[in-house]
């Protein structure tokens, strides 16, 4: 069988139904298909980096506690990075980000930097009474129609529910409007965004991580990844597991916070992971992560596809 590219099908990563969804004691809904990644394994371990990698806020600042997760774009003539700040984080030593999640803003020259804070641009924060009243955290930043898309992370507390949304913008240097409704429900239990656009059959696909449970603990415990023909309709049925402990071969409980980039006809999967067995408990699950690397063959082929 030969895809409309003329490639054979051999050669694409096709969505196939998941033999065995996961079932979590809480009922948040799993995925029903999986596009499973080659997992190739850890290629950046924890513990390299300098002391203070965190850029941190003076006291009083929003990000007077964290400065982490940045995501960059570049306008034609600036890089601009949209990065997670919060002046609040869990107790010495391992200080892990705690509510709010925020979005800041720096910009350079180059990707390299040196980065300068921005601390009057405000692109949006949190708001009451809506789907990111904790988190209204970065995501990935597409140029879109004239102006631009940025797929953030977006959360409730009490209960703590996470989705992804969209924010609009025509300046990166200025305000985003934030569209009303997730692009997919809440009870989804997702956060952090990537997007890859498969020329081959015009379809957008959004990699994120899944929040899982397990003895009352909530970690992420896979990436999945979400399809569309249109930005502004996602539909929380298509979507399939790429990496969690079935096919990953060195983190077995931890997987998270993909980035994917285009490699030739492979499609390369950045992700935080945790060697550790048996999973770390409480905050430490969030600690001592270590950058693993999978991969998908291109192009991505959906089910209706195939």
């Amino acid at each position: 069988m030969l895809l409309p590219c003329g490639l054979p099908a051999a050669c694409a990563a096709t969505v196939r139904p998941a033999p065995s969804p996961t079932v979590y004691p809480d009922g948040r809904p799993a995925a029903r298909y999986r596009l499973d990644a080659q997992d190739y394994g850890p290629v950046l371990r924890h513990g390299g980096g300098p002391d203070r990698c965190d850029e941190l806020g003076r006291k009083g600042q929003e990000d007077s506690a964290s400065a982490a997760y940045g995501v960059t774009c570049f306008d034609g003539m600036a890089w601009h990075m949209f990065y997670l700040g919060t002046p609040n984080t869990t107790p010495a030593p391992d200080y892990i980000p705690a509510f709010p999640y925020l979005t800041l803003k720096a910009r350079a020259a180059s990707p390299a930097g040196p980065w300068s804070k921005q601390p009057d641009v405000i692109p949006f924060r949190p708001k009451p009474g809506t789907y990111y009243s904790a988190t209204a955290s970065p995501g990935h930043v597409i140029a879109h129609d004239g102006g631009y898309l940025m797929f953030f992370s977006a959360s409730t507390d009490a209960p703590i529910r996470r989705t992804l949304g969209i924010a609009r913008t025509k300046d990166l240097n200025g305000p985003w409007q934030l569209d009303p409704e997730p692009i997919v429900p809440l009870a989804e239990q997702v956060e952090n965004s990537s997007l890859y656009y498969e020329p081959v059959s015009r379809t957008w696909w959004l990699f994120t991580n899944h929040v899982g449970l397990r003895d009352s603990l909530e970690y992420t415990d896979a990436i999945w990844v979400y399809w569309t023909t249109s930005l502004d309709r996602w539909d929380p049925v298509h979507k399939a597991v790429v990496l969690d402990s079935k096919n990953g071969n060195w983190s077995h409980h931890i997987i998270g916070l993909p980035s994917v980039v285009q490699v030739g006809r492979r499609l390369a999967i950045l992700y935080d992971g945790n060697a550790a067995d048996p999973m770390p408990t409480g905050v430490k699950s969030h600690m001592n992560r270590d950058v693993g690397l999978a991969w998908l063959d291109l192009p991505l082929v959906t089910p209706t596809t195939r």
